[in-house]
């Protein structure tokens, strides 16, 4: 068996086709395109390239998207007050506070962020009263990779009401979400974490299963049931070659490329998972590129919702 490829890049690159003429018609009947603000604390690199994606995908479909930079060194207040003042905006629909925060801001300091932002901007869905809303099943706005998860299921045709489901993982971004989202879509559904007894025996009886716990090949074939559909949200550096070797065997593209540049993407399932499964998510290409649509496509709802059209 050989797994097919559930292209996620595709999916997007579709999706925002849908979202062009929409956001265009919004711009033509408001006056103004959809806004989005995208707060950036510090320079986390991996946080300066998925802000890049974000503002660049945006731009390209008609929205205003402008990032909000704060330096290293800011208090928790200097952010606080740059939400608020981005709740009192009047051309930005929608607010992104991008992840981690600096720890210069204290543990707590992304929980405090997330609920100074107010919900009828929250289209990260993080805030208390969205997930609480999401729990109850009418959600403002569900978070954007859970969200990327459900459409791609949605538009491959995976059944989901009825079968089994499996998430491995207990984020509050990721895991829980998703796991609720596949749950109110008439799934069974089991959350596995680290504590999770004879994880591959469990893993195996899923129908649908996901992977969102950021450890590189952590799903093996033995943890799936042929014909499976595996959807991987992990993405991994790797930059270790004795790992890169047990998840490419020698002469595989991947890992001539990756002796090249000395580092690649990679998800929580091994490869080795595309001959056992049914269908099965890339990494890169798979949910990376629709969180970012789906972010999008809440600052859309955002902005509709704001000004009742």
């Amino acid at each position: 068996m050989s797994a097919r490829i559930l292209d996620g890049q595709a999916l997007a690159g579709r999706l925002q086709q849908e979202l062009a003429p929409q956001v265009a018609a919004f711009t033509a009947a408001q006056g103004r395109p959809p806004g989005l603000a995208i707060v950036l604390v510090g320079s986390h690199p991996a946080s300066e390239v998925y802000v890049g994606h974000k503002l660049k995908a945006g731009r390209a479909i008609g929205f205003r998207v402008d990032l909000e930079r704060l330096p290293e060194t800011s208090s928790l207040a200097d952010v606080l007050s740059l939400v608020e003042r981005l709740n009192r905006s009047s051309v930005h629909d929608g607010i992104l506070v991008q992840a981690p925060l600096p720890k210069g801001l204290g543990a707590d300091a992304a929980a405090h962020v997330f609920d100074a932002v107010a919900i009828e901007k929250d289209v990260d869905g993080f805030a208390p009263a969205s997930v609480g809303l999401m729990v109850q099943g009418r959600p403002a706005f569900v978070a954007c990779t859970p969200a990327g998860v459900m459409e791609l299921l949605a538009r491959e045709s995976i059944p989901i009401a009825g079968r089994r489901a499996v998430v491995i993982g207990r984020s509050d971004i990721v895991g829980k979400p998703v796991a609720l989202l596949l749950l109110q879509r008439d799934a069974t559904v089991t959350i596995c974490h680290s504590k999770t007894p004879d994880l591959a025996g469990v893993c195996r009886e899923a129908d649908i299963l996901v992977a969102a716990v950021g450890r590189p090949g952590l799903v093996t074939k033995d943890f799936v049931k042929p014909g499976a559909t595996v959807i991987d949200v992990g993405i991994n550096t790797v930059t270790d070659e004795a790992l890169a070797s047990r998840l490419y065997p020698e002469g595989h593209k991947r890992l001539v490329r990756f002796r090249e540049r000395g580092s690649m993407l990679v998800g929580d399932v091994h490869p080795e998972v595309a001959d056992v499964a049914g269908a099965l998510t890339p990494v890169p290409g798979g949910i990376g590129p629709l969180t970012i649509t789906m972010l999008m496509m809440n600052t859309l709802k955002a902005a509709r919702a704001r000004t009742g059209s």
